[in-house]
């Protein structure tokens, strides 16, 4: 037996020790030692669940197997994508599922916790939305795609039912360009605001983007705007990482209107650092802005995001190709952009009225 009283050096024989071998992944014996438990039942528990992990044995607790998930991807993934896929685990799976083992659950217990999200609400009685429940349910798949990949689980229970939610928002807002103008004159009074909603509007850079952003970044002469980072604050820590995907590391072509805007907001920096961001606020001061702004100006009120969406539909409506304005905004594909086609009516009106020429035309023949 591996459990005894730790009678070792400097141990006075009231604490239990562990002492048991494992094969690791090399096929090499080890040995590994664990001191410190109060009591027998609570180090041969340890050693329960340790010699389980290594074994790979897929009746090991789901709640074991999420430690082991969590470990296995964590260098594969950013600390602010770790963080986010933590959280949704932590807070929607782990306490449903920790105490069944991974080889028992079944496509029945999933359909019981799909059904559990879908009931909850909130204070004001909502539900959660439909792209946060595909992200939870996302979550899911991944953990059992992965024991089922690499520790022998012979199906994903979470296939034989529909994923939770949608994959994509219902609505896309946006605003128009005489909707934007309003809402930028209403924040002049805060030249930081004015400037930084200036550039995520005229280049749909993404908000954490926008937050990394120095500098050092802009090349005026040339008119581009170099984007190679993102700002994001994760579990209170702020950092600086690299961006969302490779294709958002990109060189953004700037109007001359903008380079002479953003010269005179340089030129109010007293001894500008080239390295030091050049928005030291948050998203909730953004956020703060966008309200304050949407209301002095008589516009409805759309997320920060959405001026993403409205620079997209703007050069939608200016004549540029998927392919052009994915390039631009750093989209993996020109269908991510094909997403935004409807939000300017005019095109679609545009049509209508070119089929109405078309048919008169030929009326007319």
């Amino acid at each position: 037996m591996a459990v005894s009283k730790d009678n070792g050096n400097g141990y006075d024989g009231r604490k239990w020790k562990v002492s048991c071998y494992y094969t690791d992944w090399t096929g090499e014996r080890k040995r590994h030692v664990k001191r410190g438990f109060d009591t027998r039942k609570e180090a041969l528990e340890y050693e329960h669940i340790f010699l389980t992990k290594k074994s790979k044995d897929i009746n090991m607790s789901f709640g074991s197997f999420i430690d082991i998930y969590m470990e296995d991807v964590k260098p594969h993934l950013k600390k602010s994508t770790l963080a986010n896929k933590g959280q949704l685990i932590e807070t929607h799976i782990r306490p449903y599922f920790q105490n069944f083992s991974l080889a028992e659950i079944t496509s029945t217990h999933i359909l019981q916790w799909q059904n559990e999200l879908l009931r909850k609400r909130d204070a004001d009685g909502k539900g959660y939305s439909e792209t946060y429940l595909r992200s939870i349910n996302n979550q899911l798949t991944a953990i059992f795609n992965h024991a089922v990949k690499y520790y022998d689980l012979p199906k994903n229970p979470c296939y034989a039912f529909k994923k939770l939610g949608k994959s994509t928002a219902p609505e896309m807002l946006f605003w128009t360009k005489d909707e934007y103008l309003k809402f930028s004159d209403a924040i002049k009074d805060k030249p930081m605001s004015y400037y930084a909603f200036q550039i995520l509007y005229w280049t749909g850079i993404r908000s954490g983007e926008l937050l990394a952003l120095t500098r050092e970044d802009f090349d005026l002469e040339k008119r581009t705007l170099r984007i190679n980072k993102t700002y994001q604050v994760v579990n209170g820590e702020e950092m600086t990482t690299s961006p969302k995907t490779e294709k958002s590391n990109r060189t953004v072509e700037l109007p001359q209107f903008l380079c002479d805007e953003m010269q005179d907001y340089f030129d109010s920096i007293y001894k500008i650092d080239p390295k030091s961001r050049l928005f030291p606020i948050s998203k909730h001061f953004l956020h703060h802005e966008m309200d304050r702004g949407s209301q002095a100006a008589g516009v409805k009120r759309i997320r920060i995001h959405d001026l993403r969406h409205s620079s997209c539909a703007l050069l939608i409506e200016l004549g540029y190709s998927p392919i052009q304005i994915a390039d631009r905004l750093g989209h993996e594909t020109s269908t991510v952009t094909e997403r935004y086609s409807h939000l300017y009516p005019s095109v679609q009106r545009n049509m209508a009225d070119k089929l109405n020429e078309t048919f008169i035309t030929s009326q007319e023949d």
